[in-house]
């Protein structure tokens, strides 16, 4: 245990100027494709290695592969920060070990889960009584979602598998998990409906109910209906209000991704976002895009936690139990579950709902503030609404020009974009999220892109 001792701390010590020094590093890898493989020996020690050794070899191979995600010039994606409580929650999470199979393998697993997530539940402002878990990330939860959609409509489907017939439906700029979940389940990408979006990139609601009539007159059984707070692309908003009087009037599960934006609501000048939300079947937000809790940690909410369960639950005997307790094992597909809620709660506890919503309102405005010099250049347009902390722009010109200054910036190293499609044409994003990203931050990438800009596309 003294090495142990001894190489906690020092790890610690690495982690604080890791954190604190993270800026200095470039934000993008330097390594080609199977470098650390080939780096590494092809076959396991024989005998244990030493601490040192290991060591050094993370720091010579491994890192250099690494992709800085709690770089403040990461903001290519929905960013996620390890929030420095929250490290400390998984360094004690792992020295536990907790296994949450079932209430008795370990209460506290189970329990601590119920607080946080009716702690997040009133933060947001929805409904008391759902039922909340925690899952890996937003594809699980929306599988789950979809799953407790094909029980609800078919119910049959426990027992004798999906109905061909089964459709689901989501808007155009809907995440692909979508797809991928109803490919995993077996309705097939064919029964996906893709539904027309509006020139603010959200569902079009009467294009919803005119494609569920056309495949009801096809002999079809509409089954669910997935709406988004924040898409990928652009974070537009669907209008979740009216998607769920035609999902009410239609007999459809509704099921909301708000995987990015659901977490801004904890501000309560932004829980416009969740409007309507509160007629859900089910929703997913990921408290570690926003929240600050390191991967992995993605909410699901149900008010049909009796469906989730006949969707999955199944308990063999060495399982059965008598004590009462959640098992959470009967409303989902892992069995084993980490003790993920314990960096949940070290996060809502250190910061607090009005922490934690300092941190988003800021960087909404940071992100206003650069979508409007921006548009104030006349070199460049912005090509989607901008209400939170995503600018979708572009270079005026072709699509070839815009995907060449993608590649200039992120080719640099100090900074990583990324790119998006919208009507054809190549978009650029700055998602702004970590909550290391501060207004110089953003000075500097768009000084960088000005220069860029400059120097290969002169006026």
């Amino acid at each position: 245990m003294e090495e142990f001792r001894e190489w906690g701390h020092r790890l610690v010590d690495w982690v604080a100027d890791y954190l604190q020094n993270a800026g200095e590093r470039p934000v993008l890898h330097s390594v080609r494709p199977n470098d650390i493989v080939n780096a590494l020996p092809a076959r396991g020690p024989e005998q244990g290695e030493p601490m040192e050794r290991i060591w050094a070899d993370f720091e010579k191979i491994v890192l250099p592969g690494v992709t800085h995600w709690n770089h403040p010039n990461f903001l290519a994606y929905f960013a996620n920060t390890s929030a420095p409580p929250a490290i400390l929650a998984e360094f004690v999470a792992a020295a536990l070990n907790a296994n949450g199979i079932l209430w008795k393998t370990s209460p506290a697993v189970t329990e601590l889960e119920v607080v946080t997530l009716r702690w997040l539940l009133d933060w947001l402002g929805l409904p008391a009584e759902w039922f909340g878990m925690i899952l890996d990330t937003a594809s699980t939860s929306t599988l789950h979602a979809l799953a407790a959609a094909r029980v609800h409509v078919a119910p049959e489907t426990r027992d004798a598998g999906a109905p061909p017939n089964l459709v689901v439906y989501c808007s155009d700029q809907a995440h692909s998990s979508v797809e991928k979940g109803a490919m995993a389940l077996g309705f097939g990408r064919r029964q996906v409906r893709l539904i027309a979006s509006d020139e603010a990139f959200r569902m079009r609601a009467d294009a919803l109910q005119e494609t569920i009539r056309r495949d009801r007159a096809a002999g079809l059984l509409p089954c669910c209906v997935v709406a988004t707070v924040g898409t990928t692309s652009t974070t537009s908003v669907d209008p979740v209000r009216a998607i769920a009087e035609v999902a009410e009037r239609e007999g459809l599960w509704l099921h909301v991704d708000a995987a990015y934006a659901g977490s801004a609501a904890v501000a309560p000048e932004l829980r416009w976002l969740l409007d309507g939300c509160e007629r859900a079947d089910s929703l997913v937000f990921n408290p570690h895009k926003w929240l600050m809790v390191p991967v992995d940690c993605s909410v699901l909410y149900s008010r049909h936690p009796e469906t989730l369960q006949r969707a999955f639950s199944l308990v063999p005997p060495i399982l059965n139990t008598t004590d009462g307790g959640l098992n959470m094992m009967d409303y989902g597909v892992p069995l084993g579950r980490r003790f993920r809620s314990l960096k949940l709660w070290f996060v809502l506890r250190y910061y607090g709902r009005e922490g934690l919503a300092q941190v988003i309102r800021e960087q909404v405005a940071m992100t206003a503030e650069l979508r409007d010099r921006i548009a104030a250049d006349s070199r460049f347009e912005i090509c989607a609404p901008c209400n939170l902390s995503v600018v979708c722009f572009r270079l005026r010109g072709t699509n070839e020009a815009n995907s060449r200054l993608l590649e200039a910036v992120n080719r640099g190293g100090r900074f990583f974009l990324s790119q998006t499609v919208l009507g054809g044409r190549v978009v650029l994003r700055i998602a702004v999220g970590n909550m290391w990203t501060k207004r110089e931050t953003l000075d500097a990438v768009w000084g960088e892109i000005e220069r860029l800009a400059r120097t290969a596309f002169p006026e």
